[in-house]
């Protein structure tokens, strides 16, 4: 097996060809033990923590480790693609999971490419075409609670206000990334003098506001 990258003539896309030929070794008979036992499960952590170390380098890192944490994080989708496939009850393999996004973006991108040239609010028709792939009872229905409190609170201020179920804050016009990442350090700063775990308080308040919102919603009436 040839080193991926080597072959500057090799079509874009080789190299993917190569990662699921290596997994399928891996999980195969005579291949790795610890591969071969894992799951969906056991491999979250590996998920998360690759996730927050792309994070990493490109904000601190070099475009060579930008690469390989890229690819530590595609081994991951690589990994639960062979895991599913394996599975009968689950039936899908890496080409279902590539087919499924590339079907998905060509369908939330109508602008793109059924050849219309300019859309009036983007923003508009993206929710609108999402609405109708994942009907939600709820504008906060699909958030993951598993996401980062400050995530997860940016998620959710979004979509209400995108809802017309909160309003939107008007930021001073001197305020800026650094500014914005002071204000915040302070914050927890202030939380660890007064003994509270600013992650569990964000988490609190950002319930609160849910709370809030879908009694609003409920007191405006279905046109809300």
């Amino acid at each position: 097996m040839s080193t991926p990258g080597t072959d500057p003539a090799a079509p874009t896309g080789t190299g993917l060809l190569e990662l699921v030929a290596v997994m399928d070794r891996l999980r195969s008979p005579g291949g790795c033990p610890w591969d071969a036992r894992q799951t969906h499960a056991s491999l979250l952590r590996h998920l998360v923590e690759e996730s927050y170390e792309v994070v990493d380098a490109v904000e601190n890192g070099t475009p060579e480790e930008l690469r390989d944490e890229l690819g530590d994080l595609l081994l991951q989708v690589v990994f639960h693609a062979r895991v599913a496939a394996e599975d009968p009850a689950e039936g899908f393999d890496v080409d279902d999971v590539a087919a499924a996004i590339v079907a998905k973006l060509v369908r939330r991108h109508p602008h793109v490419f059924d050849g219309e040239a300019t859309a009036e609010d983007l923003q508009a028709r993206w929710d609108a075409i999402k609405a109708t792939e994942k009907p939600r009872a709820w504008v906060l229905d699909g958030i993951p609670l598993q996401l980062p409190a400050l995530a997860r609170a940016d998620k959710v201020l979004g979509r209400l206000q995108r809802a017309g179920l909160a309003e939107e804050a008007v930021a001073p016009q001197d305020l800026d990334e650094a500014a914005v990442g002071e204000q915040l350090l302070d914050l927890v700063r202030t939380a660890h003098a007064a003994g509270v775990d600013p992650e569990a308080a964000l988490r609190t308040a950002t319930r609160r506001l849910e709370r809030t919102a879908r009694e609003r919603s409920e007191r405006a009436g279905p046109e809300q």
